[in-house]
């Protein structure tokens, strides 16, 4: 048996993302056409951060592949406060066919990963939200009929899991990557070597800028997130004030009509308008968030199956 986690983006080959993609395609138009959780088998999610679009697409793509998702409270479980994260690892391993875990620190699910004997699968931490960018890229696919050769410009804070994700996992899809960030929130130095070695490898390209209209200029895709995440709420005041260094690389009208008139705008959710982007442009025609929403369910089936059938 060959164990398959999905930790971060790059987990999976690009051959091995275009199969998930694929696949995904082929749920969301026949949801119910693969049982590979038929028993049904339980699937342990788990929470240690707030969750809507995560919580409710995971436990819906479970029981459409015929599983039964637990969900578990991790405020409830305080894996590493009151059990040690290995121990819990071999707790849930036993009772579950693979365990989704939405926490902090990529260490934590690494050791996660390290001792289930069961796939594993990052619903966000602080370095990565790869199921997210599945999901987006179904997205941009159903819209523009390909991936390979797209310009995808993501702007605001490039130090965040998102910002990390695009690059290695649209790096992956063959797509040219624009992170327009301040110089002072750049990615994680690791994170870009690897993007720019897939992109050398795909046919693509990545690129950090410090400047919005730069970053946009003709892309096909316009994506941004929230400038606080999860876990920097004590920064909230510093982040979304008037002297917030996010301010230039505001999604608004006028930075959308840098795009390729075609573009369409993405953002993971939840959205703050009158922050990281205009209402205008979020409830506008070139949004096309709701539909990006719906494909974490379509995206997640898909790639739980892959995992659950590629290691059995």
């Amino acid at each position: 048996m060959t164990l398959r986690h999905f930790l971060r983006d790059d987990d999976l080959s690009a051959e091995e993302q275009a199969l998930v993609l694929a696949r995904a395609a082929e749920l969301k138009a026949a949801p119910l056409s693969r049982q590979s959780l038929a028993g049904p088998q339980v699937v342990s999610v788990v929470f240690d951060k707030p969750t809507l679009r995560t919580q409710v697409s995971f436990t819906g793509a479970i029981a459409q592949l015929g599983g039964h998702p637990l969900v578990v409270d991790g405020a409830l479980a305080q894996i590493g406060v009151r059990e040690s994260v290995a121990d819990t690892a071999r707790v849930l391993g036993r009772q579950s066919a693979a365990i989704v875990w939405r926490t902090y620190g990529q260490d934590r699910i690494e050791e996660m990963a390290a001792f289930a004997g069961v796939p594993v699968v990052n619903a966000l931490t602080d370095d990565f939200h790869p199921c997210q960018i599945l999901a987006d890229l179904l997205t941009v696919n159903e819209r523009k009929g390909v991936l390979a050769g797209l310009t995808l410009a993501y702007v605001g804070d490039g130090a965040n899991n998102m910002a990390h994700s695009y690059l290695l996992g649209c790096a992956l899809a063959g797509m040219h990557v624009r992170v327009g960030t301040p110089a002072s929130h750049q990615p994680q130095a690791a994170v870009l070597a690897r993007a720019e070695e897939i992109a050398a490898e795909q046919g693509g390209s990545v690129a950090v800028l410090d400047d919005a209209g730069a970053a946009v200029a003709g892309a096909d895709v316009v994506v941004t997130d929230t400038w606080v995440s999860m876990g920097m709420e004590a920064q909230k005041g510093e982040r979304q004030g008037s002297a917030s260094p996010f301010v230039p690389f505001a999604v608004t009208e006028s930075l959308m009509a840098r795009a390729d008139p075609d573009a369409i705008f993405l953002h993971c959710l939840p959205a703050y308008r009158g922050f990281e982007v205009e209402a205008a442009v979020i409830d506008g025609p070139q949004s096309v968030v709701w539909d990006e929403a719906e494909n974490r369910l379509h995206a997640q089936k898909a790639l739980l199956s892959f995992l659950v059938e590629e290691s059995a």
